[in-house]
């Protein structure tokens, strides 16, 4: 395992599986815009508003033009699969009671899913002040794969939009999903210098509802590489070739969409 620090833990069980200095508390990057789509999705606005990038959305590392209209379901969808910072950031703006109250709701929903060590003071990740620990993101992970919206736009293969005469093309910071081999519930990405490469997971593997956690890794591929080594890890611990858990795990998938 190249990651600082990771947790894999059977929800199935409700078992930890793995564990690598998971309750060391570290900046979380993008892995923040999981828990800000949450208490967005939670508020229930209307998914087809439409709402507009303005100057105050103007974060870096995003390629949304100023006066971008999309609906909210489109915003939802580049900030999940594609880590659009202003994309994360129009859903907060327009959270009501605007970004304060959703960094407020945000840090209510981490203490009601007993997240003791996280903490956020911004939406998208790019402050070093949103911090979590691998325990506490586990626990995110397990309640944000319960949200039809998070699960259907973070697994995403890929989506258009059009500003403009233009279509502006977006892909999925996490190739995996593009893998039709595995059943991946939810995943979300992260990247800063000082958190590293981040990824979390919500899968299915050998008939086990398997939770990874995935932080400060370096390196553009490491964190795949580490969420592959886990996936051959757990298949070998309970007794199970890939190719023959593939033929029953739709019965899983349709479990999941229902949850």
């Amino acid at each position: 395992m190249r990651s600082s620090e990771a947790l894999v833990f059977d929800a199935t069980r409700s078992r930890v599986l793995y564990a690598k200095r998971a309750a060391g508390v570290t900046p979380i990057a993008s892995i923040t815009k999981l828990m800000t789509t949450l208490v967005v999705a939670e508020a229930h606005q209307p998914l087809g508003q439409v709402l507009t990038v303005t100057r105050a959305d103007m974060m870096p590392y995003s390629h949304l033009p100023l006066g971008t209209r999309l609906t909210r379901a489109q915003f939802f969808h580049l900030a999940l699969m594609s880590s659009e910072n202003r994309a994360a950031h129009v859903l907060a703006r327009n959270y009501p009671g605007g970004v304060a109250a959703a960094v407020r709701a945000m840090n209510a929903k981490a203490r009601a899913l007993g997240m003791v060590h996280t903490h956020f003071v911004e939406p998208t990740g790019l402050s070093a002040g949103d911090v979590s620990t691998p325990d506490d993101l586990a626990k995110l992970v397990l309640a944000a794969s319960h949200d039809r919206i998070l699960r259907r736009y973070s697994t995403s293969a890929g989506y258009a939009i059009r500003v403009g005469r233009w279509r502006l093309p977006y892909y999925p910071t996490d190739p995996l999903v593009r893998n039709r081999w595995w059943h991946i519930v939810l995943q979300k990405t992260g990247f800063t210098h000082l958190a590293g490469q981040c990824l979390v997971l919500d899968t299915w593997i050998a008939h086990h509802d398997i939770i990874m956690v995935l932080m400060h890794s370096w390196g553009q591929y490491t964190r795949t590489a580490d969420a592959l080594r886990v996936r051959r890890w757990v298949q070998r611990r309970f007794g199970r070739r890939w190719q023959q858990t593939v033929a029953n795990e739709p019965a899983n998938a349709e479990a999941m969409a229902n949850r």
